[in-house]
């Protein structure tokens, strides 16, 4: 009996991945992460590979699905997290009542399915997809105050810096620089996106950090710039980062537009004051 188990675990070990990991991907194309039999395959291929990351990736995604629902509230303003209202009426007064939609989760679920990537990201810590999905999970479920998508977000950079980006892959390929960066980038917008206090200090913190770090990438230059003009009003300050991008890249797109609008802006206010 000891034998006969002992073959299993053998087996188990030794199994080959990559059919599990196709047939996954080719259910999840046809029904999604969480439709028919996509859970049977992931079962089935933590049986035969009970430590390849990419399972427990799958299961995460899997498990996240699930957890998601949605529900419409009525909220204060015109935006709610950057996204418009599905449903705007008049209560008796005239005034305009806002409802959003907005993500809910079943903690059970979501809690299964963090736990899943971060067993990803322990086996492959410097794969970035894991990275990747545990960072957006906690942005969707956070809402307005995203701390521990930002924690985790910084973990990263630190992660990916300290080591130069030597040995990290995003889908199992080589990374580079410029990859990395760009990733960083959309989540400084996600950040930026929700319009929230705490979004606008977390957009600013991070590229800070990667100002510092990349200090000829302009993305990161512009960011504190719209840090400046949009969450604090302040086009001085906006103006010399923008110029600051300019010098580095004198076809920056965003420098020369944000310039544009807040010139457009003083002009407009100095004719106003005649």
């Amino acid at each position: 009996m000891i034998l006969v188990l002992l073959c299993v675990q053998a087996f188990a070990q030794n199994a080959d991945p990559a059919p599990f990991k196709a047939s996954y991907e080719r259910q999840v194309r046809n029904v999604g992460p969480a439709g028919v039999g996509v859970e049977t395959i992931i079962n089935k291929w933590e049986a035969a590979c009970p430590r390849d990351p990419d399972m427990f990736a799958a299961r995460f995604n899997l498990l996240f699905a699930k957890s998601k629902g949605t529900q419409v509230v009525q909220k204060e303003g015109r935006k709610y997290l950057g996204a418009s209202p599905v449903l705007s009426l008049k209560d008796s007064l005239g005034r305009e009542v806002n409802y959003f939609e907005v993500p809910v989760f079943t903690d059970s679920l979501y809690a299964g399915g963090m736990r899943a990537v971060d067993t990803a990201i322990d086996l492959r810590p410097q794969e970035l997809r894991y990275r990747f999905y545990k960072i957006t999970a906690l942005l969707e479920y956070e809402g307005e105050s995203p701390d521990m998508a930002a924690q985790e977000l910084m973990s990263m950079i630190d992660a990916y810096t300290s080591s130069k980006g030597e040995g990290w892959t995003l889908d199992g390929k080589p990374s580079d620089e410029e990859t990395f960066c760009q990733a960083v980038g959309e989540y400084c917008y996600s950040f930026f996106y929700l319009g929230t206090g705490q979004g606008y200090e977390y957009f600013l913190k991070v590229s800070q950090r990667m100002n510092k770090l990349y200090p000829r990438n302009t993305v990161f230059i512009d960011n504190i710039g719209s840090y400046w003009q949009v969450a604090k009003g302040n086009a001085r300050k906006a103006m010399k980062y923008y110029k600051k991008a300019l010098k580095i890249n004198p076809d920056d797109y965003v420098a020369q537009k944000n310039i544009s609008i807040i010139q457009l802006s003083q002009s407009k206010k100095g004719r106003s004051s005649r």
